[in-house]
């Protein structure tokens, strides 16, 4: 008999170990000011009558339900098609390291009879429970997100009708996925617009953060009136919204830096001068 608590954890842990080291690459592209191709990570572990259900139509015995290549897994959804194969590279690069990559199945290239479209990497790996070192098979799902509304649609309908999809609905469905299909290849065309346009905005967003969090660190230096006058420049500049407004932000965030940093230095010394005068009483 299944202790399916303990059988699902190891599962449980990889899927969340997995979701982290994607979310800290697209994090890290974003702090760059730089196009993430991952643009968001989810998760999941099977239910259980889902596993019992699929074991039971592939002919496994409980002593072999780990073999299924799909009880956990993670879905990597991206806003370009371009970007799926650059996402697929990333999980090639950690062949050896921290993964084995089993299977690959591209059905953005290779599409399903369904219209469906997204590109499956199975892999093996490693999690160390209280019982050591035990390997896990799972799946990565790499989609972009008009490819994921119309997965996430499907995969709906399938569940309503039992897998037993009407004639007319499975033609819609057909039909849907080749307008999704032009949909990704015109976004794609305008892919370099976009990107630049998502990029001044993360950059915008990132200098008004740090302005902010400069306010606060002069604050807490007791710095209330050099806080407060960058403040008012902010929210004049903020109110003003005039064309070069980006480059006003800018200065100001650099000038609050330079405020911090006088601030450190002056800070640095004047420890540096009491503990001179501690070790010449002593």
């Amino acid at each position: 008999m299944i202790r399916w608590s303990e059988f699902l954890m190891p599962y449980e842990t990889a899927v969340e170990e997995l979701k982290n080291k994607f979310k800290g690459i697209r994090n890290e592209y974003r702090k760059n000011n730089e196009h993430s191709p991952i643009e968001f990570v989810v998760g999941r572990v099977k239910q259980v009558p889902s596993i019992i259900e699929k074991a039971k139509k592939l002919g496994l015995g409980e002593d072999e339900i780990d073999q299924l290549d799909d009880i956990g897994g993670i879905r990597i959804i991206c806003q370009f098609e371009d970007d799926i194969y650059k996402i697929v590279e990333m999980v090639r690069a950690r062949e050896g390291m921290d993964l084995e990559i089993v299977l690959e199945k591209d059905y953005v290239k290779d599409v399903k009879e369904s219209g469906y479209r997204s590109y499956h990497i199975i892999i093996k790996y490693p999690i160390f429970t209280i019982k050591g070192l035990k390997f896990v098979f799972l799946e990565i799902q790499i989609r972009t997100m008009a490819m994921n509304f119309w997965a996430t649609v499907e995969h709906s309908l399938r569940y309503k009708y039992k897998e037993e999809l009407p004639a007319h609905v499975a033609e819609k469905l057909k039909s849907t996925a080749h307008e999704v299909y032009k949909l990704d290849k015109e976004m794609q065309e305008i892919r370099d617009e976009i990107i630049s346009a998502q990029t001044l905005f993360m950059h915008k967003s990132n200098t008004i953060s740090q302005i902010l969090s400069g306010i606060g660190d002069l604050e807490r230096m007791e710095r209330y009136e050099e806080a407060g006058s960058f403040r008012n420049i902010f929210e004049e500049i903020n109110d003003e919204k005039a064309p070069d407004m980006d480059e006003k932000l800018e200065a100001l965030s650099n000038k609050i830096k330079k405020s911090i940093r006088v601030e450190k230095e002056s800070l640095i010394q004047e420890l540096e001068r009491l503990e001179g005068n501690i070790a010449t009483n002593v």
